[in-house]
């Protein structure tokens, strides 16, 4: 058996930008249940117990992007994905920390949602 190659990456995180960093990651820290990290009131790391996780960085003239997207404004260039098993359920816990349902919806079994700024997030049920 070879060694792995020590070139190939491997995902840490993803990295969302907020003018509140603090606040975005605990709102995904209690949303997921993952470990906050609060480096510094520019950065901030959401954990699980292991695998990637998402990460917060300031970002003084962040724009809430689009959904569904327009040509003249800012769209969604990635969203997150958050398995469930109780979509009603998630979504009023998502709802009670701050989130809010977008008001398109393309599908039953999946819930577009909207994080406190705005980033697009989906929660869906398994096979969804």
């Amino acid at each position: 058996m070879t060694s792995a190659d020590a070139s190939m990456p491997t995902l840490a995180a993803t990295v969302l930008q907020s003018p509140e960093p603090l606040v975005l990651a605990r709102f995904y820290g209690a949303l997921t249940g993952w470990t906050v990290y609060e480096d510094d009131p520019t950065w901030a790391r959401i954990r699980p117990e292991d695998g990637p996780g998402l990460s917060v960085q300031f970002e003084p003239e962040w724009v809430p992007p689009t959904w569904p997207g327009t040509k003249d404004a800012p769209g969604m260039q990635l969203h997150l994905d958050f398995q469930v098993e109780d979509l009603p359920a998630a979504v009023e816990r998502a709802e009670t920390l701050g989130a809010t349902q977008a008001e398109y919806q393309p599908q039953a079994d999946v819930r577009v949602m909207l994080d406190p700024d705005g980033h697009p997030f989906c929660l869906f049920l398994p096979g969804a």
